[in-house]
């Protein structure tokens, strides 16, 4: 499936389609999943893998875009109008109209399309708790990072939830680190309704 992954990535940037295709038909790919970046990447693969569910051997392959806008490229590759595999995805509430556009210009349903009411780690702090999540970042070492940051003229003013999304993005793997501690963190009956309803989907 990584092989999959890695062609698809490759042939989206305008690299030939045979890869893909090949490697598709040998791990038996059956639906992609649309991601926009490698931190709800992170999150899906946690997700899984705490229900027991190997995605890889069920033959669906999360794929990360780099960014929403790439989404009609990727649903054009991946979707009726290339390998026809069935697609999902989880998206920002922002980035919703770009899903939406991409996959009707790919003739595919949307129907598994899942939205997160702001971004997955506005649904995961909220789902957790700000205290939790503090004391997650104190069990990493980064809990002196975070203070420092509060500390921040920008962040006078914003309440302890929105400096904590915007702390996840102040570091270069900051949020894929925290995309599958987060979900580590969750109890079983705290996962947040789109990435619960997304694996359900699949």
């Amino acid at each position: 499936m990584t092989a999959f992954r890695t062609a698809v990535t490759t042939w989206a940037a305008g690299g030939p389609a045979g890869p893909a295709r090949e490697s598709g038909e040998r791990a038996g790919v059956r639906a992609a999943v649309l991601l926009e970046g490698l931190s709800d990447l992170a999150a899906v693969e946690t997700l899984a893998a705490r229900r027991g569910r190997d995605l890889a051997a069920e033959g669906v392959c999360a794929v990360p875009m780099g960014g929403a806008m790439s989404v009609g490229r990727y649903a054009a590759l991946l979707g009726p109008p290339g390998l026809g595999l069935r697609l999902a995805g989880l998206c920002d509430e922002r980035e919703r109209a770009f899903y939406e556009r991409g996959l009707t210009r790919a003739r595919a349903s949307s129907a598994d399309i899942r939205v997160c009411a702001t971004d997955l780690e506005d649904e995961l702090i909220r789902a957790l708790g700000p205290a939790a999540v503090e004391e997650i970042f104190r069990a990493e070492g980064d809990v002196r990072a975070w203070q420092t940051f509060q500390r921040q003229p920008d962040q006078h003013g914003r309440d302890r939830h929105q400096q904590m999304r915007r702390f996840l993005g102040t570091k270069k793997g900051r949020k894929i680190r925290y995309g599958r501690l987060l979900v580590e963190a969750l109890a079983p009956d705290r996962v947040p309704r789109p990435l619960d309803r997304l694996l359900s989907a699949l």
